[in-house]
């Protein structure tokens, strides 16, 4: 079978782990391990009924419990099958640009909705705050000087600035504990949000008559790096470029008081587009759940184009309750923070294993040795399966990613780890 360039192809680890695809462990999708909710198999079920019946193609109950949730009108919002769906549309209308700014290492869909339309693709690097950069397929040693503020993708830890450290900076140290600070320039943040108003894109603004000519297509947090970018190190580039399309399908992992979201500025600025997934959340990637918030004269557009029933009704029925759902939510707030410092730091403590602190459900983790082996080696022994960044051609054999899961999941793959590199 060829290998896959998503997370969460059981069928493939299967058959590397000659086991049934339910035998596998799977931290290769980062979608939560709490769901479905009850409410959306409730949901479900009591709407088997309509099955004999087209859906809504106005989605008029599920926008107006979208609009609810996101704080938003719901002539303002385009439910789609899952965000993929919107992606592609999006990236339509980017493609009518002069050029498409895009941050790499970026989500492999970026690049499949972006080549469909012929788009003119700008990339630009994050730079990668490790002992080890990765270019071109090379290893290179970093420098202090490379280690720039402000512009990588993570905020440099305050003892590193504070003890003169001019090089192999440990990224082991983010997250290690409550009372670690971390600073950027002259922000100081605190290591739950990993957000400062210094972290910048790394994308130029030339501030001249071509920007409207040119789009940004961006994913906040960061996929696979699990950055998040503040609000304000956004806005400058919607108030200048002709079209931004922010991808905030992790956003919802983070309680409203930490989360960096656009939707409010969206009536304000009608060259904004919102992305937002509620199959990560809601533990329901198979139902394929998604949204647009953006100008009602760009959703109309895109429903003239595509299906005109695109959300099946069971799947708009179980997002109408789930977005209502504040239980789970909260459950969802609780759960996470303290799961992924643990599954943080049971990954620094391994040997040749060094893992980027981040903001959402998910983690990146630098490797020493080969990570294909690594996770032959885990499907083979142990039926894990993880994240190889393939796909990511800045990142290569040399990073994984891994979902933040159930404590006892994070332990059996710390463990497995642990015996794979032994």
């Amino acid at each position: 079978m060829i290998r896959p360039v998503h997370g969460g192809n059981l069928a493939w680890a299967a058959a590397l782990a000659g086991c049934p695809p339910s035998a596998i462990l799977d931290f290769s999708a980062s979608i939560s391990p709490l769901g479905p909710p009850e409410s959306a198999l409730a949901a479900i079920q009591s709407h088997l009924s309509s099955l004999t019946a087209y859906p809504d193609p106005d989605y008029g109950e599920l926008r107006t419990a979208l609009g609810e949730a996101l704080n938003v009108d719901p002539d303002w919002i385009l439910p789609g099958n899952g965000s993929a769906e919107l992606l592609t549309w999006a990236a339509w209308d980017l493609s009518k640009l002069e050029a498409t700014y895009l941050v790499t290492p970026a989500f492999g869909d970026y690049w499949r909705a972006l080549s469909a339309f012929g788009a003119q693709v700008l990339k630009f690097p994050l730079e990668l705050q490790s002992s080890t950069i990765v270019k071109n397929g090379q290893d290179a040693h970093s420098t202090r000087d490379e280690l720039s503020c402000g512009t990588g993708i993570l905020p440099v830890p305050k003892q590193v600035i504070e003890h003169g450290a001019t090089s192999q900076l440990d990224l082991k140290s983010l997250g290690a504990g409550a009372e670690n600070e971390l600073v950027t320039d002259d922000f100081s943040v605190s290591n739950r949000s990993l957000v400062s108003p210094s972290l910048r894109l790394p994308v130029p603004l030339a501030l001249d008559a071509d920007d409207h000519r040119r789009g940004l297509l961006l994913n906040n947090p960061h996929n696979p790096t699990g950055l998040l970018f503040a609000r304000e190190a956004i806005l400058p580039y919607v108030k200048q470029l002709g079209m931004v399309v922010v991808d905030e399908a992790f956003m919802d992992f983070l309680p409203p008081s930490e989360q960096e979201t656009l939707i409010g500025a969206v009536e304000e600025f009608p060259n904004l587009v919102i992305l937002r997934s509620l199959t990560k959340f809601y533990s329901l990637p198979g139902l394929r759940l998604g949204c647009a918030i953006a100008h009602p004269d760009i959703l109309r557009r895109w429903q003239l184009l595509r299906d005109p029933w695109p959300v099946n009704a069971l799947a708009a029925a179980a997002a109408a309750a789930v977005v209502r759902d504040t239980v789970f939510e909260r459950q969802t707030w609780d759960w996470l923070p303290i799961a992924r410092r643990e599954l943080f730091e049971g990954l620094a403590n391994l040997p040749g294993l060094q893992p980027f602190a981040g903001a959402a459900n998910f983690l990146l983790v630098e490797s020493s040795m080969s990570v294909s082996s690594i996770q032959k080696s885990l499907l083979e022994r142990h039926r894990i399966l993880i994240r190889d960044c393939l796909s990511f051609p800045e990142l290569g054999d040399r990073f994984f990613r891994v979902a933040v899961r159930s404590r006892a999941d994070n332990l059996r793959l710390i463990a497995g780890l642990a015996e794979v590199i032994r």
